[in-house]
């Protein structure tokens, strides 16, 4: 399964075409091509897939070392990195905040990994990582409130990832920042209307999302109660814990539902850990997860670009949470 996916990212990373360009043109004489608009990151349909899939090659590069280090020594250069970093400087609402917190997560993910290789991919991400800290500051200084969907714009997703992150690159004044507007934003919500999910081309759950945000920034003590106000009665009602279904795999908004079966299957891990064994709502989660991940991991490859080029991160997410 792990070189499956391995093979899966490396695959992703070197095909160009087809790419959902998310840019803004300015003039005719501006570039469009993916590879020349980013050197490191111009594969696996769009830009933050892309920053994924090579977190999830530097995951699992025991799998494949020798296949997975030629790949990264490609594109995670000094020079397509810094070029990288320039565009997000010049274009501040590029990726805010899904590829922001996938590209810190690709750091963090190169900082730890014990690969000698590693090392310079590590370093050569530096200017990503000060561009993003410097971004997110100015983006959680102006803005005026959360974003609640359940795709790539949700706030409480990307400040899950930007924090532990951050933190695990010894960002501390980052994590700090995102803690406190996390308090800030979503501490006092209660009763969150989870009947009303899954909107029809979600890739995650707002509310676990939420959940697994104020897990990570709120005292372990504090956690279980709050969670009791935002999700009261936590396996009701059932939309919550039942696996979406995909009737169209071509439809690549419809397909974003394999996607949900598998994140929501890693937060449901994820808050059964928090809670404990001695919590009545752990086995609910941990017998969701299991109903969630069998419904979508026969979708993970081979159903076509439109699935395989990002599904295989949030597999990997929820088989090892």
């Amino acid at each position: 399964m792990l070189t499956r996916y391995a093979e899966v990212a490396v695959r992703n990373i070197r095909t160009e075409f087809p790419h959902a360009t998310q840019q803004v043109v300015r003039g005719p004489g501006e570039t469009s091509r993916p590879s020349e608009l980013h050197p490191a990151f111009h594969g696996a349909y769009d830009w933050h897939s892309c920053v994924h899939m090579h977190w999830l090659l530097v995951r699992l590069l025991p799998e494949v070392p020798s296949l997975a280090r030629d790949v990264l020594d490609t594109t995670l250069t000094v020079d397509a990195i810094e070029a990288e970093a320039a565009h997000l400087r010049a274009n501040p609402a590029f990726e805010r905040p899904y590829g922001w917190a996938w590209g810190l997560a690709l750091a963090a993910a190169c900082a730890e990994c014990p690969d000698p290789a590693a090392e310079a991919w590590s370093a050569a991400l530096g200017p990503l990582v000060d561009a993003i800290e410097e971004l997110t500051f100015s983006w959680l200084d102006r803005a005026v409130a959360p974003v609640r969907h359940g795709v790539h714009s949700n706030t409480a997703f990307g400040l899950a990832l930007l924090h532990d992150n951050g933190a695990a690159l010894g960002r501390d004044r980052l994590a700090s920042t995102i803690a406190k507007r996390a308090v800030e934003w979503f501490a006092a919500d209660r009763d969150y209307p989870a009947a009303w999910e899954p909107s029809g081309q979600d890739f995650l759950s707002p509310a676990l999302s939420e959940a697994d945000l104020m897990r990570r920034v709120l005292p372990a003590g504090a956690f279980p109660a709050w969670l009791e106000a935002f999700l009261p009665g936590l396996a009701e009602p059932r939309s919550l814990f039942t696996p979406a279904e995909v009737h169209d795999e071509t439809d690549g908004h419809q397909a974003h539902l394999y996607g949900l079966n598998l994140s929501r299957a890693w937060h449901f891990r994820l808050l059964a850990g928090a809670l404990g064994e001695s919590d009545p709502r752990t086995t609910p989660l941990r017998e969701a997860a299991t109903e969630h991940l069998d419904a979508s991991l026969p979708h993970v490859s081979g159903k076509g670009f439109v699935s395989d080029h990002w599904l295989a991160t949030y597999a990997y997410l929820a088989q090892t949470a």
